[in-house]
């Protein structure tokens, strides 16, 4: 009995370490609830297909990755305590997730705290790579400044002159969005170009109501909704309900296709946006691993993957590529790899600027499509006609322009 005792104690010791060393954790942050709930379950679905093909294909330097979720509920403070939990008590190597700017700065400040590495998805925020950034945080979305700058190609083309008004959800990524459209636009006179803000979170229908009867008196040729997620969709559907479709543009500055969905094939006809990828592209392009992930994705789940689900996918893919050519887990090997490479995975060629870990990507402009369109196909969701784009190195800030941001905001103009 005693020999039996003691060899499996003997068992335990020498296999579980082991099984333990087989493994990495690998940490999503991601609203499961609240307003942006629908990109938080895109970003969990393309992250389990992520982690079951690279564990099929051997994992990460032979280890298997262990996905650990938390539910951010897009708030700042929630963020913080998940991060905190995920690195010290679930011993995560790198955390992704959030779409919502203020949760990924939250989270990525921990992550700094710890020396680990934070990846934002859905973070349109000029900030957090901007005045925010540091040397562990990495977005591989686009921000608000490259939005704007190829929206407002096509606007400055279409609506050269006319009078704006903007609805803006008031948070660091709603200011810098609605900052980045007026600069580029041509609209930064607020006293011709008048804008109302709606709480975040918490807008209700009344507060929506509120700032689109100020823009109804303002009589504008183009209304900018700066709104996003559930936000976006009750704003848009009290415009189109007051009539306002028919009286003006309405522009969304970024687009997401749970955001179209949500608001409904009628309500997005015609809305003009932005976004850095849609399931479209690489069949339009011709681009092979898209096209992979669109059918593999729309296989296993019934829908076609957003713009959220390409960046927790791409993620996924780009920090296990990264710590295979670095041959370790090790943070600052790790960033020595990611910093400057450019790489081709579900468009184009994609770049991990060394200068303020900002990913520059092709932007596309696009417009909602009819809706019997939408309803003809086989997800009912084929929302987005794509209108123009515009390379990253045109559409990204220039060194020069980061470090005029950075010095404004009393930070150094290189990452710690």
């Amino acid at each position: 009995m005693k020999f039996s005792i003691t060899f499996l104690c003997l068992l335990t010791i020498g296999i579980f370490p082991m099984a333990y060393a087989e493994t990495v954790t690998i940490g999503l942050n991601y609203p499961e609830t609240g307003p942006y709930s629908i990109q938080g379950l895109a970003q969990k679905r393309a992250a389990d297909l992520a982690v079951d093909e690279i564990n099929a294909a051997g994992g990460i330097l032979g280890k298997q990755i262990v996905l650990s979720v938390r539910d951010s509920e897009s708030k700042p403070a929630k963020a913080t305590t998940n991060v905190e939990d995920l690195i010290d008590n679930d011993g995560a190597e790198m955390i992704l997730g959030g779409s919502s700017s203020a949760v990924a700065i939250a989270g990525g400040k921990v992550a700094k705290s710890r020396n680990k590495l934070y990846f934002g998805t859905l973070t349109y925020s000029n900030a957090t790579t901007g005045k925010e950034g540091h040397s562990r945080m990495y977005r591989e979305s686009y921000n608000s400044w490259m939005a704007a700058k190829a929206l407002s190609a096509y606007l400055k083309e279409n609506f050269a002159g006319k009078k704006y008004f903007y609805v803006t959800a008031d948070y660091t990524w709603g200011w810098t969005t609605e900052g980045s459209i007026r600069k580029f636009s041509d609209t930064e006179d607020t006293t011709k170009h008048k804008s109302a803000k709606t709480p975040f979170p918490g807008a209700t229908q009344k507060d929506f109501r509120r700032a689109l009867t100020l823009a109804k008196a303002s009589k504008p040729d183009v209304l900018v909704l700066v709104l996003f997620g559930k936000d976006m969709a009750e704003g848009l559907s009290a415009a189109t309900a007051m009539g306002l479709k028919q009286k003006m543009a309405i522009v969304v500055p970024n687009l997401t296709l749970g955001m179209a969905e949500s608001a409904g094939a009628k309500v997005m006809e015609g809305v003009i946006g932005a976004l850095p990828w849609t399931w479209s592209v690489p069949t339009i392009y011709d681009y092979d691993q898209g096209k992979k992930f669109v059918d593999t994705f729309s296989e296993k789940y019934s829908a076609y993957p957003s713009t959220s689900a390409a960046s927790a996918y791409s993620i996924l893919y780009q920090y296990k590529d990264a710590v295979e050519r670095a041959g370790s887990f090790e943070t600052e090997k790790v960033i020595s790899a990611l910093d400057g490479h450019s790489y081709s995975l579900l468009k184009d060629e994609q770049t991990w600027r060394a200068f303020d870990h900002q990913n520059v990507q092709t932007v596309y402009a696009v417009k909602g499509k009819p809706q019997a369109e939408v309803k003809a196909d086989k997800f009912k969701q084929d929302y987005f006609e794509i209108i123009s784009k515009m390379s990253g190195q045109e559409a990204a800030r220039t060194h020069d322009e980061w470090k005029e941001v950075r010095s404004a905001a009393g930070k150094p103009s290189i990452l710690e």
